[in-house]
């Protein structure tokens, strides 16, 4: 019989810690949170100091009873979730339901940032406490996102149109693209003009040389008639070598990965999105099945800031590069890298495990998409341990002796590697070209100074400046941690919500605001200017981390935000622009009345209406200024689409429904998308078992959005019921789940069909109802808000709804 009770956040990793510990211990997963701020209100005090009120997350009841009576046949319970915030408030909310209130077992916290025995049981060694710093500062970042979420939410839904949420560091992220999308509108392109010129020397190659400087000053040629003018000047003059320096270069490696550097690099050279990279990496981190070993942890923890590496694995690198690439790979220490000043350097950077696990050894027990970001990790980690590699970069400078007795210097640079180090197996990946990848294509003839070179072509050649580029996955993360707001950990969420909500999309990989995102941006920046501001958002984080050092308590920071919020929010209750009712005049008529026309704003957008409504309905679309994709930024887009989540080409094929993108990944990868739409997700592995079959349930996307179901069909065709916390009223056995008619409509009836015939086309509400007592109440959805009526033919009652859940941001 187990002597201690583990508890982790998912089956993976409870059953990777099993197999490490014994039968001494008993190991259970809690499935990630148990307790959580009920979506029904605020569930925050404010006049309390802002105290929280958690309630046990729907569905979690059962298990929370499981654990308690496998915590009271115990001597010590250890709770071992992930060591960050999130992991804290799991373990400290699991420690308040399990502590009995006379005597029970000891609760110890371990925490282990890689999965294997040596760390798992160095942890268990010396078990420590649950860190309420820890926690206070995921319970202050919880509280802040409720508070703004709950009360700015209903403002957008008033305001524009219902659905809509904004989220504290979400806004800012859809400002960031906001704005650089409007820098793009209102970029004016500039003309410049470059001079190439092409030399022989005595052995080839040929020189180009471009022109740098004239009469000693950078040149600056902004017209072809300016250009013109240079080929006249130097038409016929003589080509002499001015200079020839030759200087060698270090190009130093780089530090092991953290999670947004991970992130990063995972879209720029294998295109997996933010999700997909923190999913894949999860797993890695969890455990894989390596051969006869079973259940293996392959990388430390991915939600990391920390470029530290321990002793042990700076040792195996360095015997690993030794024995690998030679001694001369190998510096004479090892490097070590600086970490950001508010790193937690509790944890290590990412890295693997053990280096036995080479990408050799372990790629037939991987999926391809694993492997590539394993492969990744393992070689960016060894790399950092080696040596820089060398060029030898080579500038000659070429004199040209103008008509008018003034200078033209032309100068052309190469480079040669003539020692790879570190790029024996890494390069890091770049967002756009830079003048060293341009050095490098460069080959350079021998030359000396003095020399005379044959004049071949000169090439002038017009050229306008570029707005900056839109973002991508990549450079919005590395903005976003640039300028410190949020934390990787929440960017996959941020990313995701923002295209969800329809506030940005995604085209040739790079983010554009819709219509609907810059009404959104706008109306927040009007009212909420210093909330969603980069610098007080990025004020806000350190705040936080002050809070997790034990610095800063957590109320007395909620009280100064909220000071400066609610004046924002009483504001905006009474001034913000109300873009329902708001009518832009314009000198168009309508061609059915005659009256003038006005744009007005809908659920769908902008569009042109009569202001005869509603004596006249005349209606007309909208055509919106917005970029062309196939005309702006071209530099920017790619030749092909690519799949977003395992990065591979996608191709056009034709379906019942006209064309679209698939990827060629079938039947691996079952991505599609529409065209100029969203890709349709792919099914999202659970935990959970079929309780049909037993393999597991895939969260999967439908027609009428997100469903819950079978991982194996089509052989076993079991689909989860959606249940709404309701009692069935009629049998009282039941529950009330959401069901869809066959054109697809939503009603609600008894589980226990067709036992029990109780149906609804309103969702039930377990409110009973004042007037006649009807043991139920259904939502009803007006113009003005939701409420809640009686569903008694006989009964007109009919009552506000409370305020709408607030949607889970960040």
């Amino acid at each position: 019989m187990a002597k201690a009770l583990v508890i982790v956040e998912s089956p993976t990793k409870a059953k990777t810690i099993n197999k490490y510990l014994g039968k001494q211990y008993l190991v259970k997963a809690s499935l990630g949170h148990i307790k959580d701020l009920p979506k029904k209100d605020l569930a925050v005090d404010i006049a309390k100091s802002f105290e929280p009120r958690y309630e046990v997350i729907e569905g979690k009841k059962k298990l929370i009873s499981e654990l308690k009576q496998a915590a009271k046949k115990v001597e010590n319970v250890y709770l071992a979730a992930d060591p960050d915030r999130e992991g804290e408030a799991i373990c400290f909310h699991l420690q308040e339901e399990l502590r009995e209130k006379k005597k029970g077992p000891g609760i110890h916290r371990v925490m282990f940032n890689e999965i294997t025995k040596r760390a798992v049981q160095k942890a268990f060694e010396k078990p420590g406490k649950v860190n309420t710093n820890l926690v206070d500062a995921q319970q202050a970042r919880r509280v802040l996102d409720r508070l703004v979420g709950y009360k700015i939410s209903p403002l957008l839904w008033d305001k524009v149109r219902r659905g809509l949420s904004a989220g504290r560091v979400q806004t800012v992220a859809l400002r960031l693209i906001v704005e650089r999308e409007r820098e793009i509108r209102a970029f004016v392109p500039r003309e410049y003009w470059t001079i190439d010129v092409e030399l022989a020397a005595k052995k080839l190659p040929h020189l180009w040389a471009r022109l740098v400087k004239v009469n000693e000053q950078p040149a600056e040629i902004t017209s072809q008639q300016a250009a013109d003018a240079v080929l006249a000047e130097i038409d016929g003059a003589a080509y002499v070598v001015r200079s020839v320096v030759t200087r060698e270069k270090k190009r130093n490696p780089v530090a092991p990965f953290i999670t947004s550097t991970l992130q990063q690099e995972a879209a720029r050279k294998l295109r997996f999105s933010v999700k997909r990279t923190m999913m894949l990496a999860q797993r890695l981190y969890e455990g894989v099945e390596v051969s006869k070993e079973g259940a293996v942890g392959l990388i430390t923890y991915m939600r990391t800031d920390s470029t530290r590496v321990s002793d042990d694995a700076l040792k195996d690198a360095r015997d690993y590069i030794r024995e690998r690439y030679g001694k001369e790979f190998l510096p004479e220490s090892a490097n070590t890298y600086k970490s950001k000043k508010d790193a937690q350097d509790a944890h290590e950077a990412i890295r693997p495990t053990s280096l036995a696990y080479t990408p050799a050894e372990v790629e037939k027990y991987l999926a391809e998409d694993e492997m590539k970001l394993y492969r990744l990790i393992w070689n960016r980690f060894v790399a950092s341990q080696m040596m820089p590699a060398l060029f030898d970069q080579t500038t000659i400078d070429v004199v040209a002796k103008g008509n008018n007795g003034i200078d033209y210097v032309f100068r052309a640079t190469g480079s040669v590697l003539k020692f790879e180090g570190f790029l024996k197996i890494y390069q890091e990946g770049k967002d756009q070209s830079d003048e060293e990848d341009e050095e490098l294509k460069h080959h350079l003839p021998a030359v000396v100074e003095g020399e005379t070179l044959r004049f071949r072509s000169i090439k002038p050649e017009q050229h306008f400046t570029e707005p900056p580029p839109r973002y991508n996955e990549a450079t919005l993360v590395k903005k976003l941690e640039g300028d410190g707001v949020g934390r990787p950990s929440t960017y996959a969420s941020i990313l995701s919500t923002i295209q969800e909500r329809e506030y940005v999309k995604k085209e040739g990989g790079r983010f554009y605001p819709t219509e609907l995102g810059m009404v959104v941006t706008d109306l927040l920046i009007e009212s909420f200017d210093d909330i969603f501001d980069v610098k007080y958002t990025a004020r806000m984080e350190e705040e936080l981390d002050e809070i997790e050092e034990g610095k800063l308590d957590w109320r007395a920071a909620m009280a100064e935000f909220y000071g400066k919020f609610a004046r924002d929010l009483e504001h905006a209750e009474e001034h913000m622009t109300d873009i329902k009712r708001m009518e832009k005049p314009t000198d168009l008529i309508c061609e059915k009345c005659g009256k003038p026309l006005v744009i007005k704003w809908g659920r769908h957008g902008s569009f042109i209406a009569c202001t005869g409504y509603p004596d006249c309905n005349y209606t007309r679309e909208l055509t919106v200024d917005l970029p062309d994709v196939d005309k702006v930024g071209l530099s920017e887009q790619a030749d092909e689409e690519y799949c977003e989540n395992c990065g591979r080409p996608m191709v056009l094929k034709k379906g019942r429904f006209g064309t679209f993108y698939a990827c060629t990944g079938y039947p691996d990868c079952k991505t599609t998308k529409p065209i100029g739409g969203q890709q349709k997700k792919p099914d999202q592995p659970l935990d959970e078992k079929c309780p049909q079959c037993g393999n597991h349930l895939v969260l999967k996307t439908g027609r009428y959005g997100e469903f819950t179901a079978c991982s194996n069909y089509p052989q076993c065709k079991y689909v989860k019921q959606k249940t709404i916390g309701v009692k069935c009223p009629e049998c009282s056995e039941g529950e009330v789940v959401e069901r869809r008619s066959k054109r697809g409509k939503t009603f609600y009836g008894c589980n226990r069909w067709p036992q029990c015939n109780f149906v609804a086309w309103g969702k039930p509400v377990a409110e009973k109802c004042p007037e006649c007592g009807s043991p139920y109440m259904v939502e009803k959805w007006l113009k003005a808000g939701p409420v809640w009526q009686c569903p008694n033919a006989e009964c007109k009652h009919k009552q506000d709804a409370p305020q709408p859940a607030e949607p889970v941001l960040q």
